[in-house]
């Protein structure tokens, strides 16, 4: 994902290019070396940076994965655990973790599934050679690289010889995945405690369910310590290994070696001339909460250990016949036929704007790529925004585009690199905000290496797309951005003037001085002020400024703690509480503080249920889409859980609210598109998905727009297309 405003923009020597991923602990950048070397680096979040145990936890891990070579880990190659921020640099594997390659494509088979196991039997067995127990084998902690899997992260590792550091009263790794002497005597765990792990993470990788999932991780560790594994799914001949692997009694479950003979008799090498295994993926994951708006009969809430064999769907002449039209009438929902028309619409959807029609079409222009310095093999990421009747895009390998949200067809494409750039060049663009006659665009050109570059903002006619004005900044302070009507942008020494600048004409209308040594991140939808949230350069400390947009004048206020600003609610600010558990796969949130801007006076709000996911404040509801599909509705004002439905999405990108019809939508990494009733969360329809190709790199969401009675969604591929919600079935014109 992007960096965010306040992220350092090098450390140790390294360029950081994007985030990974951010979890309680800290955030874990992609970087770059000088040489061009590209590295995975984990910086320890501030607030445990102070504590010495944390710190001594922290440079165990770098001693561990330090200890530990072999072709299915990522190698430390840098590390400075003595910093004020501790961080750590390993080798950059790309490449999507196991979590995310079966929430995309289902469960693994055949020469997939035997390069995984073989491979982290290999892993394992080079880590316990060091004498390190990794302790938290997940799928969220094995990368799906090209040449097999790899291990990483070792925060919760522990060298065999040196178990002083105790978690007394505390749980220490993935209920899911762990082994039962983790749960009743942490001083016990050894190597045979990654051999449960594998079993029950393989048993996931087969079935898409983990074999002693539960509604909680209390009774999750429960079954984990009582119950026998629930193994239905898994390819018989994998069954016997998989229950000796998670034999409660460590002394009796299998080494490595045994393993290693096993699984390759098991799983052998598949002819080269056989064809490959196709996985069917019926509706959502079993292991959600479901409401009763979703599919009936699947009876999800029924614990996982009483969950009876499926039946074969295939089993007679006809029944994939019928399996696909099941599917189509549940996804396209109630009066999805394929022929209707656009009359007699129910008033939930409101009217389409004249001469609507759906429509399809794709806004990466590869024949441009080289124009820009890119090219036809880079990761496609349009990232886009509505005004009015046009959608305009830009991005890494899209130069700024406008679209006419009616049809479907592209008005214009704006070309960006300066005259006078090196041929080496490439350019990034980032549609900030439209205004009236003026799409404003961030720019930054920079040569091959990465090491210059420049960033500007730029102002197109909307009618044209040719330029009209352009200003230089230095984001040394705060991002260039558009809010309340004004281009804000950081110009002078350390980019510490905020600037405000007409869109049209970029005259000057008023300068503000940033805090020196702090970097302030903006919130562009924040009430009549502008505020935002300002960093110490040390990560020690940190403050909520306040903007007024008519003259530029501050004041500060003090922030809340570990939270996000989420935006505003009769007057207060709202942000949301990070959770005390992290999670890889999606943000966590277990309170809500309002704070009254005037007085800076707080009331923090505990949540009945922790949040997760995209979130989005709106109609003084928060809506939230975690990565599982789960769709929340949540009281700011109480913390009480409206309702949450289990969808089919994955990875949705944050729920959007049409108030007037009373709806929630919501769409997925690959296009397939919900509508929720906003009232109680029942599911109205889901679509099928639309986008060409879904990216693998865990952050990438689509965006979803209204246009009066229309939908507009766009994919990170660069998918982009109209919908009609009262008949989600219609097909799209092609461009």
């Amino acid at each position: 994902m992007p960096l965010h405003r306040d992220d350092p923009r090098s450390l140790g020597g390294y360029k950081l290019l994007d985030r990974l991923g951010a979890g309680g602990m800290g955030v874990v950048y992609r970087g770059r070396s000088r040489s061009g070397r590209e590295v995975a680096v984990k910086v320890v979040h501030a607030q445990y940076a102070q504590d010495p145990v944390f710190r001594t936890r922290f440079r165990q891990e770098i001693e561990a994965v330090r200890k530990v070579s072999g072709a299915f880990t990522a190698p430390v190659v840098d590390a400075a655990p003595e910093a004020d921020r501790p961080w750590m640099a390993t080798q950059y594997v790309p490449g999507r973790s196991l979590a995310e390659r079966i929430r995309a494509h289902g469960p693994l088979r055949d020469a997939e599934l035997r390069r995984l196991a073989l491979g982290l039997v290999e892993a394992l067995r080079d880590i316990h050679r060091a004498g390190v127990v990794h302790r938290d084998l997940k799928p969220a902690n094995v990368l799906m690289a090209e040449d097999g899997p790899r291990v990483i992260d070792f925060g919760i590792s522990r060298a065999t010889e040196n178990l002083t550091l105790t978690e007394t009263g505390q749980m220490i790794g993935t209920p899911p995945f762990m082994s039962p002497e983790q749960f009743t005597d942490a001083r016990s765990v050894g190597p045979a405690s990654d051999v449960f792990s594998l079993g029950a993470l393989l048993a996931y990788a087969t079935t898409g369910r983990g074999p002693f999932d539960a509604e909680s991780p209390y009774l999750t560790a429960y079954r984990v310590i009582n119950d026998p594994p629930v193994l239905d799914g898994v390819p018989r001949q994998l069954r016997a290994i998989l229950e000796h692997c998670l034999t409660k009694e460590r002394e009796n479950r299998p080494g490595l070696d045994e393993l290693a003979r096993e699984f390759a008799e098991a799983l052998p090498e598949p002819d080269p001339g056989d064809p490959p295994t196709v996985t069917l993926r019926l509706g959502p994951p079993e292991e959600a909460t479901t409401h009763p708006g979703t599919v009936a009969d699947r009876e999800t809430e029924q614990p996982a250990r009483h969950r009876g064999r499926i039946r074969p769907l295939l089993a007679v002449t006809g029944t994939v016949g019928a399996l696909v039209l099941g599917l189509t009438a549940y996804l396209l929902g109630p009066g999805a036929d394929g022929n209707a028309s656009s009359g007699g619409r129910d008033t939930r959807w409101g009217a389409l704007p004249p001469g609507w029609r759906p429509w399809q079409t794709n806004v990466v222009d590869t024949d441009s790529l080289t124009a820009v310095g890119g090219s036809g093999s880079m990761v496609d990421m349009a990232r886009c925004t509505r005004y009015e009747a046009a959608v305009y895009c830009a991005d890494q390998t899209t130069l700024p585009v406008r679209v006419d949200a009616v049809t479907g067809k592209v008005v214009w494409r704006a070309g960006l690199l300066p005259k006078d750039s090196p041929r080496d060049s490439t350019v990034f663009a980032e549609i900030i905000g439209v205004r009236e006659d003026t799409v404003l665009v961030r720019r930054t050109v920079s040569d091959d290496s990465l090491e210059n570059e420049t960033i500007s903002v730029v102002a197109l006619d909307a009618g044209s797309g040719r330029q009209v004005w352009t200003r230089t900044v230095d984001e040394g302070s705060t991002f260039a951005f558009f809010a309340g009507g004004l281009v804000l942008a950081p110009e002078g020494e350390g980019g510490r003037t905020l600037t405000a600048r007409s869109p049209r004409t970029g005259a000057k209308e008023w300068a503000a001085q940033l805090p020196a040594q702090y970097y302030c991140t903006f919130a562009t939808e924040s009430g009549p002020d502008l505020y935002a949230e300002c960093l110490h350069e040390n990560f020690e400390k940190s403050f909520l400024l306040a903007v007024d947009p008519s003259d530029g004048s501050t004041r500060r206020l003090a922030a809340p703690a570990e939270s996000g600003f989420a935006g505003t609610l009769d007057g207060r600010l709202v942000f949301l509480e990070w959770a005390a558990e992290p999670s890889d796969e999606d943000d966590l949130y277990d309170a809500v503080v309002l704070m009254d801007p005037g007085t800076g006076r707080r009331e923090r709000v505990p949540l009945a249920k922790t949040l997760r996911g995209k979130t989005a404040l709106a109609d003084g509801t928060l809506w939230s889409a975690g990565s599982n599909g789960v769709v929340q509705a949540v009281s700011p004002k109480t913390g009480k859980e409206l309702w949450r439905t289990q969808t089919t999405l994955e990875q949705p990108g944050a729920p959007v609210l049409r108030k007037a019809g009373g709806t929630v939508f919501a769409a997925s990494l690959s296009g397939r598109v919900a509508a929720l009733d906003a009232d109680d969360g029942t599911t109205l329809w889901e679509t099928s998905p639309r986008a060409r190709h879904v990216p693998g790199d865990g952050w990438s969401r689509s965006e979803l727009f209204l246009h009066e009675g229309a939908l507009v969604v766009a994919t990170p591929d660069g998918t982009l297309f109209g919908l009609d919600p009262a008949h989600p079935d219609r097909k799209p014109a092609s461009e």
